[in-house]
């Protein structure tokens, strides 16, 4: 059988710290080959190999009939390999067919001069755009283009570099419903041209509409390869944490029926108008749910709440005394806490420890003049890292590694624990599971519920359908900016609210 690329015993070690241990890997012509695991199972590490970024300690890789005992880059691409990162690596200044064709942009030669030849990138970029159905001109910036079209000229990119395989990371992870659907028909039209995807998720329900086999990693280690069609997606979570995972995390007691309220929001309008007259409460002891479509205005809210963006009016509630918050700091001070959803420029500081991470949000609350001044106690820091880095189960050296270097996952587990030191009445999550294993996600499904019986409230925005049925005791539905339905989750079905989630369009 043809292979478009064979990996035979690929180990990895990092620091004596074992990261792969002898995994085997292939990919066939015309294929979507799962990759599934937890976070820091070794996926990431794998596709690093084939991208060039990680030389593998041990193995070999095929590719066509050439062997590599490891690959650079450059070696990457000239062997007609792309990777998607989950962190889309666009660049929001440059138009889309500049993006495209960064790097090799076509040029012609007026007077003997060579000048870029816009005429030919923009027809060709064209017809990639056609192709990914990007309805767009080429010379619109990026910067300007929605989550799932940077999406789609990502894939664009990787077609103009003659990709034959091509690696996508969680690329579902910010999509709705309909934008990954229209992410699967690409997948399928690239299938059909013979091209190779190796298919980086977390969403099982995904395997089984667009996987041909699935490859599980666990600590490192092959655990083995199965056809898609051959196995339910259930039987595939033991083999990746080696347990049943909980998937509902409902109270166990019906709600009262006069509860207090712990935190209102009146008449919210931001000033670019991307929210406009929103008003909700949220009770003490709830999960509150915020569902709708990419850009209803939900992220845009809690920005306006919690001090991010401008708000024109509103106002804002906490135990019933009206809060002033001017900017992120005077939230935190006021008792509110906000994971963001783009963990890689928002999130965490780059030059920060894991141990600094997680104490920075509590030396905050507790400095004065602005942050400016406190004192803050080292010992306590990283005995307070250590607590929330176990309860979580972050996997990591050590609390003395850089945030940065550690897998999307457990960033995302780091970001969570910092906030929860902080100890806030309110706690709002902007897509607290995005990228995150079934695993772990679990195990914050679980703190959150922790959280809100011992008084807390916590808002949580996501796109997923059964993390909205199976975490949320309310369901608010945004659209087009405006609340629009309100769900109590007795009521709550995908339809009801994927019908409010277009009510305003």
């Amino acid at each position: 059988m043809d292979y478009l690329v064979q990996m035979k015993g690929m180990t990895m070690k990092f620091s004596g710290v074992v990261a792969l241990e002898k995994v085997d890997f292939d990919l066939r012509p015309g294929e979507v080959h799962v990759l599934l695991g937890e976070n820091g199972a070794g996926k990431s590490t794998l596709v690093k190999m084939l991208s060039g970024i990680n030389h593998p300690s041990e193995g070999e890789i095929t590719i066509g009939d050439k062997k590599f005992s490891y690959l650079t880059p450059n070696m990457s691409k000239e062997n007609n390999i792309a990777i998607i990162y989950q962190e889309l690596s666009v660049i929001d200044e440059l138009s889309i067919a500049e993006n495209l064709y960064v790097g090799k942009l076509p040029t012609k030669r007026i007077l003997g001069i060579p000048q870029v030849d816009y005429e030919v990138m923009y027809r060709k970029a064209r017809e990639l755009m056609d192709k990914m159905n990007i309805h767009r001109s080429p010379g619109t910036l990026v910067q300007d283009l929605s989550i799932s079209e940077k999406q789609m000229v990502e894939i664009a990119k990787a077609l103009a570099a003659d990709a034959r395989i091509i690696i996508m990371d969680e690329p579902t992870s910010s999509l709705s419903v309909e934008e990954t659907e229209n992410l699967f028909k690409i997948i399928q039209q690239l299938k059909a041209e013979g091209i190779g995807i190796v298919y980086i998720s977390h969403k099982l329900k995904e395997i089984k509409q667009i996987g041909d086999r699935v490859t599980v990693l666990k600590d490192g280690r092959y655990m083995g390869t199965v056809d898609v069609k051959d196995i339910e997606v259930d039987d595939l979570v033991p083999m990746m944490v080696g347990r049943k995972v909980q998937e509902r995390f409902l109270r166990t007691t019906p709600m009262e029926e006069n509860p207090e309220v712990l935190f209102s929001v009146r008449n919210l309008t931001r000033r670019d108008g991307t929210a406009k007259d929103i008003s909700f409460d949220v009770y003490k002891g709830e999960i509150l749910g915020l569902a709708g479509l990419i850009g209803a205005g939900r992220s845009e809210t809690m920005e306006g709440i919690f001090g991010v963006r401008p708000i024109s009016s509103g106002e804002v509630y906490l135990k019933g005394k009206k809060l002033h918050i001017t900017d992120p700091y005077s939230a935190l001070k006021q008792g509110i806490a906000f994971v963001t959803e783009n963990r890689r420029e928002t999130g965490f500081f780059q030059n920060f420890e894991i141990w600094r991470e997680i104490s920075v949000t509590t030396n905050l609350k507790k400095s004065k003049l602005g942050g400016f001044t406190g004192l803050t106690n080292e010992k306590q820091e990283r005995e307070q890292a250590r607590v929330y880095s176990e309860k979580l189960h972050t996997k990591c050296s050590s609390i003395d590694q850089m945030t940065v270097n550690l897998s999307g996952g457990n960033q995302q587990k780091v970001i969570v624990s910092k906030w929860l030191a902080v100890n806030s009445d309110v706690f709002i999550f902007d897509e607290p599971t995005k990228g995150i294993d079934v695993g772990a996600k679990s195990e914050i499904y679980q703190i959150m519920r922790e959280m809100v019986d011992a008084g807390k409230a916590v808002i949580m925005v996501t796109s997923d359908m059964a993390e909205l049925l199976g975490t949320c005791d309310r369901i608010i539905v945004f659209s087009n900016g405006r609340v629009t339905e309100t769900f109590m989750n007795a009521d709550a079905t995908e339809e009801k609210i994927l019908y409010a989630a277009v009510a305003a369009y």
